[in-house]
């Protein structure tokens, strides 16, 4: 097999799986864009103000998805690492 043949099958096989992806999303339904809206409002995002827009709607979405991980972190059992440390072999023991 030519190298350039040979290219564009891996080339293909690359993308297959990014092109399959981006077909699987939903269609999202206006009660979750509203829902979403009055989240993202409760954590400070005000729509009105556009003088600040990219900055306050990033910073809104960056308090919404950390109040997320920390409820799923409850949920699930997982999270960040615990504070403390821990030894382990011949140092920890005193050997």
């Amino acid at each position: 097999m030519k190298l350039s043949t040979r290219m564009v099958l891996v080339a293909a096989l690359v993308a297959a799986p990014v092109a399959s992806f981006a077909q699987s999303s939903q269609p999202v339904s206006r009660a979750q864009v509203h829902a979403e809206l009055a989240q993202l409002e409760k954590a400070g995002y005000d729509p009105r103000d556009w003088i600040h827009y990219p900055e306050n709607i990033q910073a809104a979405e960056a308090k919404v998805a950390a109040q997320t991980a920390t409820a799923q972190a409850a949920v699930t059992g997982y999270g960040g690492a615990a504070e403390g440390a821990s030894r382990s072999g011949a140092a920890a023991s005193g050997l």
